[in-house]
C-alpha cells in the first residue's frame, strides 16, 4: 500500500492528485504545520529532512515532488495515462517537471518570505525595518523576475493546451502547485491562458477527489 505522508498546505497535494488520476489505492498519514509553518518533528521519522511530500511504498521511501511523481508514473502508469507520447512532448514534460521547483518555486517562496519580514516571528521592534527591507527586495528584484516567468508561462500555454503539449502529463501535476501559489497572491492578472489551464485542472474529477482527501490548500499563507 502506498502511504502519503501528507502535510497540510504543502506540495504533497499534487501527489494525491496524481494518485487519483492513476486510480491507485493509497493511505494518508496526516501531519500539521507548527506555528512557525515548519513541518513537525514526526516527519523526520519518515525521512531525515522531515519535509513533505514523502511517500512510503512497502519498504521504499521516496521524497521530493518530481522524484515521487516520476516514480509513481514509472511504476504504476501501465496505461500511460500521463505519459507523453512524442519525443518533443517527453522533452517538454521533463523540462517543466524540473522548472517548477528549480526556477519558479524559489521565487514564489522568496516573495512570501520577504513579504512577511514585517510580521511575526520577527521581533516587533524590527518589524518596520524588516517590512521596508522586504518590500524593497520584493519590488526591486523578485517581482521583476516573476514578471518574466509569468510572461514565459503564459506564452507557452497560449500555444499549448497542456504543459507538455496536447495531453495531461506529469508536467501539469508538477506545475499545479506553483501556479496555485501565483494565483493565490494575485499573480495571474493578464494571464488568460494560464487562468484557463488552472480552471481546467481544478474541474478534473481526480483533482476534486484529491482535495476531498487532502483538504483545501491555502497558498496565500503557505
Amino acid at each position: 500500500m502506498i502511504v502519503v505522508h501528507h502535510l497540510n498546505n504543502s506540495r504533497s497535494q499534487r501527489v494525491l492528485w496524481l494518485l487519483e488520476e492513476l486510480e491507485l489505492p493509497y493511505e494518508i498519514r496526516r501531519y500539521q504545520r507548527q506555528a512557525t509553518m515548519l513541518a513537525p518533528e514526526a516527519l523526520k521519522k519518515v525521512h531525515p529532512l522531515g519535509k513533505a511530500p514523502v511517500i512510503s511504498d512497502g519498504d521504499r521511501v521516496v521524497a521530493e515532488s518530481g522524484a515521487i511523481l516520476d516514480y509513481l508514473a514509472g511504476r504504476y502508469d501501465s496505461q500511460q495515462r500521463l505519459t507523453p507520447q512524442s519525443e518533443e512532448e517527453k522533452l517538454q514534460c521533463r523540462y517543466w517537471l524540473h522548472y517548477a521547483e528549480g526556477s519558479l518555486m524559489p521565487l514564489v517562496v522568496m516573495r512570501l518570505i520577504f513579504s512577511r519580514m514585517g510580521k511575526p516571528p520577527v521581533p516587533w521592534l524590527l518589524r518596520p525595518v524588516g517590512a521596508a527591507f522586504g518590500n524593497g527586495v520584493r519590488k526591486g528584484f523578485i517581482d521583476k523576475q516573476l514578471a518574466t516567468h509569468r510572461q514565459f508561462i503564459e506564452q507557452h500555454l497560449t500555444r499549448n493546451p497542456w504543459f507538455a503539449g496536447q495531453r495531461l502529463t506529469l508536467a501539469d501535476v508538477q506545475m499545479s502547485f506553483p501556479i496555485q501559489g501565483l494565483a493565490a497572491r494575485g499573480g495571474l492578472d493578464n494571464m488568460p491562458a494560464t487562468q484557463a489551464w488552472l480552471v481546467k485542472v481544478m474541474r478534473r474529477p481526480a483533482w476534486q477527489r484529491a482535495i476531498q482527501q487532502g483538504g483545501e490548500v491555502d497558498l496565500a499563507t503557505e
